[in-house]
C-alpha cells in the first residue's frame, strides 16, 4: 500500500470495524505454484494476546485448497466504497483551475501467513460463524441448525476452512483530507448524488469518519 500521512489510518479498533463493515475480500497467496486468488467473506478475531486471525473458507476444488500441511504468505485486500472525484465538484476550480480528476475509497490489507483448517469441526464452526455475523441483522435470522439434519454438513465435505494469521495491516481512507474545506463541502455536495459508491463515499466524508491533518 502507498502509505500517504494524511489518509493512513492506524486506530486498530478503527482497522477492526473497518474490516468487519467491509467483511469480503480478496485472498492473495504465493505458493509453490505462484500466485492465487479468491473472493470471500472473512471473519476478524481478536484475540487478547497474539495476533489477529481472518476465517473464511474456499471450495475444496479452488487451488488455494491445495496448500498442504504448511502455511503460505498471504495478503487479503478488503476495498470498500470508492468514487471519481470529478474537477467539476472543486469550487476552487473557478478561481485557479488547478485541479485535475482523483479518486476517494476506503481499504485495508492484512497481510500475513494462511493455513488450511481441514478439520470438520473448524469448518463448520467457520460456516456457522460467518453465517451468524451475516444474518444478525435480519429480523429473523437464518440459523445452520435451521437446515435439515445433515444437510450443512454434506455441503461442508465439499470446502475446506483457512484462516489468515494476521502480522501486518495497513489502512487507507482517501476522503480529500488533504483539500481546503471550501473544496471538501463541493465534493460532498457533487458525490451525494452520484451512482454507485458515491452517496456512500460522501456520507463518510460528511460524517468526519476519519482524522485530517491541520491544513
Amino acid at each position: 500500500m502507498n502509505r500517504v500521512p494524511a489518509f493512513e489510518v492506524t486506530d486498530p479498533a478503527v482497522i477492526a470495524g473497518l474490516i468487519r463493515a467491509l467483511a469480503f475480500a480478496q485472498v492473495v497467496t504465493h505458493g509453490a505454484e505462484g500466485f492465487a486468488a479468491s473472493s470471500v467473506p472473512l471473519l476478524l478475531d481478536e484475540p487478547e494476546e497474539g495476533p489477529w486471525r481472518l476465517r473464511g473458507h474456499v471450495s475444496r476444488s479452488n487451488p488455494q485448497a491445495k496448500i498442504g500441511e504448511g502455511s503460505v504468505p498471504a495478503v487479503a485486500l478488503f476495498v470498500g466504497p470508492h468514487a471519481c472525484v470529478s474537477p467539476s465538484a472543486y469550487p476552487s476550480k473557478a478561481e485557479t483551475g488547478k485541479v485535475v480528476p482523483t479518486w476517494n475509497y476506503v481499504e485495508v490489507h492484512a497481510h500475513g501467513t494462511l493455513q488450511l483448517t481441514d478439520n470438520v469441526d473448524r469448518t463448520l464452526a467457520a460456516v456457522t460463524d460467518l453465517t451468524d455475523a451475516h444474518e444478525a441483522d435480519r429480523a429473523e435470522p437464518w440459523r445452520v441448525a435451521d437446515a435439515p439434519a445433515g444437510y450443512v454438513g454434506g455441503l461442508a465435505r465439499g470446502i475446506v476452512s483457512f484462516e489468515l494469521v494476521v502480522d501486518r495491516v495497513e489502512a487507507k481512507a482517501k476522503l480529500s483530507q488533504n483539500k481546503s474545506e471550501y473544496d471538501r463541502v463541493g465534493v460532498i455536495e457533487d458525490l451525494a448524488g452520484g451512482i454507485g459508491g458515491a452517496p456512500e463515499i460522501a456520507r463518510l466524508m460528511g460524517l468526519g469518519a476519519f482524522d485530517r491533518p491541520e491544513l
